[in-house]
């Protein structure tokens, strides 16, 4: 891919940012050599490598959902103006 000044100004107005002349060549240099890397990285052999979401072999720790607090719903709700089946009671804001 070919990058224009029509591109930088493209990208430009997509950031909402502001380049002077010079910003706008560096710039254009800078993805030059991004893109030239990432031919770079095309030009490997992949074959048979099993695509991973992150380097490390490494995976969530979750743990169970349970509810620890049961029993200071009515303290909690004692702080509230108002409450309704355990819950706190709010004025509607969408309709």
């Amino acid at each position: 891919m070919e990058i224009t000044p029509e591109l930088i100004d493209y990208l430009q107005q997509l950031g909402r940012i502001s380049l002077s002349e010079q910003e706008k060549e560096k710039t254009g240099k800078d993805l030059s050599t991004i893109l030239g890397y990432i031919d770079k990285l095309n030009e490997l052999d992949t074959e048979g490598v099993e695509p991973m979401s992150h380097a490390f072999g490494r995976t969530n720790v979750f743990r169970e959902d349970t509810v620890t607090n049961d029993a200071m719903v009515e303290d909690i709700l004692a702080n509230a103006p108002e409450s309704k089946d355990g819950a706190f009671l709010v004025p509607r804001t969408v309709e």
